[in-house]
C-alpha cells in the first residue's frame, strides 16, 4: 500500500525520502474555473505539492446551515488530476487574513476569549463541524489513493495560546474522525511560540520570511528529530487599507529560498498563488508589536506579491523561483501553461438604476428591532455588512457631542435626515454638537474582524453605547443588511428605483455588453467605499483611500453579451458609471 510519513530525518513516501515544495493556494481565493490553470503554474515553478486552508465561516455562515463544504473535496480531486500532493489546513482557526480568522462569528460572539480553548461549548461546535468537513479530507488521503499527505492541527497557535489540552483534543478529533495521514503544527521560530503551539509527538515547522539557518536552530532545540519544514514561507505580503503597497524584491526573496533548501528542508510558499478576498471577506489586524493597536483592515485583493500574480501571470520571482527548484528536480520542469484570456477591449457601463440605501435595506435587511442599548453584529447575526442604528435625542435642550461609545468600525451619521459626519473608532465623536430633540442615524459597517492576535473575535458594531455630552440615549433602534442578502440576484432586481442619480449611498445598478470575455479589472473613479457585484458574483470592496484602486474580475464571471453589475455605495458615489479594462 502506498504511504506516506515522517521519518527521523525525511518525510518519506513507500520507504523512499523526499522533499516538500509546496506552495500556498487558497481554494476559496480562486474562482473554481480557474483552479486547474492555477495548479498548472505551481507545477510549472517546480512544486510538488499545494497547502490549502478552510475557512470554517464560509462554509458554515450560521449554525448548521452548511454551504458547499464539498469545494474542499473538488478542489482536491483537482489537485490530484494536477499531479500535485496537498496539505490541508482545517483550522478550525486559520488566520489567512480572512474574517474573523475563519472563525464563524455566531461562535466568537457568545463566546469571547473561550475560543480555541479546551471550552466545552467551542470544542462541541469544532466537533460538529469536523465531522461536517473532514469526510472530504479523509476519503481522499494519500493512502487512499487521494493527494493528502498531511493535515495541520489548529494553526500558529503558539502566537495565540498554551492550551496543550485544547491542542491534544483537536489532534485527537481529527485522528478519531478518521485522519490517517501525519500531523502537523506550524508556529514562529521562537521559544514561547513553539512551546505554546506544539503537541507532543506530532511535527513540529517552523513560519518565516528570512534567516532559516537560525530558525531551524530554534525549532531543533524544541524537535532534535523528524524533517526540518518551513510551513510558511513568506515570500511577498498582504496590503492594508490606506497604507503604501507591500512588495518584496524577488532576488532578495529567492535567495531566502536557496538558504531554506541549502538546510535540507522542505518548504511551503506563502503565497504561491495569493488569490482575491471576493465577497467581502478580507479580515484585519491590529497595529502595534503585540497586536492591540488600531484596526488596519485588510484590502480586497490578496496577491501577496507572491510569485504567481492575482490574475495567475508569472512575476519576476516566479522565475526566480524557478530557477531555485529546477535545481532540485528529478527532470525538466513543465512548460509554463498559456495565460488565461483577457478581455478583448474595454468597457464602459452605465449605471442607470438607484435605490437609496433606506429602501435596499426595507427590501434585503432584517426586521427592525428596539433594544435598551445597541446590539452588536454578533447579536444581530450580521458576519459581512452594515446596521443602522437610530436612536432619538430628548428635547428640548442645547447641543452637546455625540458619542459612539466602541465603534467597530466606521459610521456615517444622519441627523434629522442630513448627513452630519463620519465616525470611526479612533474618532468617534460628530465634530458638531446636536441639539435636542433630534432623530439620528448611524449606518455602522463592519471593515473586517480581526484574524490574528489577542483580539480576534471582537465584536462589530456600537459596542459601548451612544451618549449624548454624558448621557447614554436609550430606546435603539437596530436593523441589519447581510452582504449575502445580495445573493437573491430576483430580490435585487425588484427593488423599486428613484429618479435621478443623487451621489448618495445606495444601489446602483446597470447592463453593459461584452465581446471577447476574459480576465479584467474593475474601476470606479469617484467613488468613496463599498461593494461590486458582477452577474450576482461578489467582487469584494473597493475603498477610495487605496492601496488597492480596482478590482479583479475573474473571466469566467463574464458572459458574452449583456452582463449586468450592481453597487453597493456607503458614502458617497462618483459619476453613475464604471469601467472595466
Amino acid at each position: 500500500m502506498a504511504g506516506f510519513r515522517v521519518g527521523e530525518d525525511d518525510f518519506e513516501v513507500d520507504g523512499r525520502p523526499v522533499r516538500l515544495l509546496s506552495g500556498a493556494l487558497h481554494y476559496f481565493r480562486v474562482h473554481e474555473e480557474q483552479w486547474g490553470h492555477r495548479l498548472a503554474m505551481l507545477r510549472a515553478m517546480g512544486l510538488n505539492c499545494v497547502e490549502t486552508y478552510v475557512p470554517w465561516n464560509l462554509h458554515e455562515p450560521r449554525p448548521g446551515e452548511l454551504r458547499d463544504v464539498g469545494a474542499l473535496g473538488r478542489f482536491l480531486d483537482a489537485v490530484r488530476d494536477a499531479g500535485l500532493w496537498a496539505i490541508v489546513r482545517p483550522g478550525p482557526y486559520i488566520c489567512a487574513e480572512w474574517e474573523n480568522g475563519g472563525l464563524p462569528h455566531w461562535v466568537t460572539g457568545p463566546l469571547g476569549s473561550r475560543v480555541r480553548t479546551r471550552d466545552g461549548e467551542f470544542l462541541a461546535a469544532v466537533d460538529r463541524w469536523f465531522a461536517a468537513l473532514l469526510p472530504q479530507v479523509v476519503e481522499r488521503q494519500f493512502d487512499r489513493g487521494g493527494p493528502v499527505i498531511m493535515v495541520q492541527v489548529e494553526n500558529e497557535y503558539g502566537s495565540y495560546g498554551s492550551d496543550q489540552v485544547y491542542l491534544a483534543q483537536i489532534a485527537d478529533g481529527l485522528r478519531g474522525l478518521g485522519v490517517t495521514v501525519p500531523l502537523f503544527t506550524s508556529d514562529g521560530p521562537d521559544d514561547h511560540m513553539l512551546t505554546g503551539g506544539s503537541v507532543p509527538g506530532v511535527l513540529a515547522t517552523a513560519n518565516f520570511g528570512s534567516n532559516a539557518r537560525r530558525g531551524f536552530e530554534t525549532l531543533r532545540r524544541h524537535r532534535p528529530k523528524g524533517p526540518l519544514m518551513c510551513m510558511e514561507f513568506w515570500c511577498g505580503w498582504f496590503d492594508h487599507w490606506g497604507a503604501d503597497h507591500v512588495v518584496r524584491d524577488a532576488e532578495d526573496a529567492a535567495a531566502a529560498l536557496r538558504e531554506i533548501l541549502e538546510c535540507g528542508a522542505s518548504v511551503n510558499l506563502y503565497m504561491a498563488h495569493g488569490g482575491t478576498s471576493f465577497g467581502g471577506w478580507a479580515g484585519a489586524n491590529r497595529a502595534g508589536s503585540l497586536h492591540e493597536g488600531r484596526l488596519l483592515p485588510d484590502v480586497t485583493s490578496y496577491d501577496y506579491d507572491a510569485p504567481v500574480d492575482e490574475h495567475g501571470r508569472p512575476t519576476e520571482k516566479f522565475w526566480r523561483f524557478r530557477e531555485v527548484f529546477a535545481a532540485y528536480a528529478d527532470g525538466p520542469l513543465p512548460d509554463v501553461p498559456e495565460q488565461p484570456a483577457a478581455l478583448t477591449e474595454a468597457v464602459t457601463a452605465e449605471l442607470t438604476s438607484y435605490v437609496p440605501l433606506d429602501a435596499v435595506l426595507e427590501g434585503l435587511g432584517s426586521a427592525e428591532g428596539e433594544y435598551a442599548v445597541p446590539p452588536t453584529f454578533e447579536d444581530l447575526d450580521v458576519d459581512r455588512g452594515l446596521v443602522r442604528y437610530s436612536v432619538d435625542v430628548p428635547g428640548p435642550r442645547r447641543a452637546y457631542p455625540l458619542r459612539a461609545a466602541g465603534l467597530r468600525d466606521r459610521a456615517v451619521v444622519y441627523v434629522d435626515g442630513v448627513r452630519a459626519g463620519v465616525l470611526t473608532e479612533d474618532e468617534p465623536v460628530l465634530a458638531e454638537p446636536v441639539a435636542g430633540p433630534a432623530r439620528v442615524e448611524l449606518w455602522v459597517e463592519s471593515l473586517g474582524r480581526v484574524n490574528y492576535g489577542p483580539r480576534t473575535g471582537e465584536s462589530k458594531g456600537i459596542t459601548g453605547g451612544v451618549l449624548h455630552e454624558r448621557q447614554y440615549l436609550h430606546g435603539v433602534r437596530a436593523r441589519a443588511l447581510r452582504l449575502d442578502a445580495f445573493d437573491d440576484a430576483a430580490a435585487v432586481r425588484a427593488l423599486a428605483a428613484v429618479d435621478g442619480s443623487p451621489g448618495a449611498a445606495g444601489l446602483y445598478r446597470g447592463t453593459f455588453e461584452v465581446s471577447g470575455a476574459g480576465d479584467a479589472e474593475l474601476e470606479l473613479p469617484g467613488w468613496t467605499r463599498g461593494f461590486v457585484w458582477v452577474n450576482g458574483f461578489n467582487l469584494g470592496r473597493y475603498w477610495s483611500v487605496g492601496p488597492q484602486h480596482s478590482l479583479y474580475v475573474p473571466g469566467p464571471v463574464l458572459r458574452e453579451g449583456r452582463n449586468e453589475v450592481w453597487v453597493l455605495e456607503t458614502e458617497a458615489a462618483g459619476e453613475p458609471r464604471v469601467t472595466l479594462s
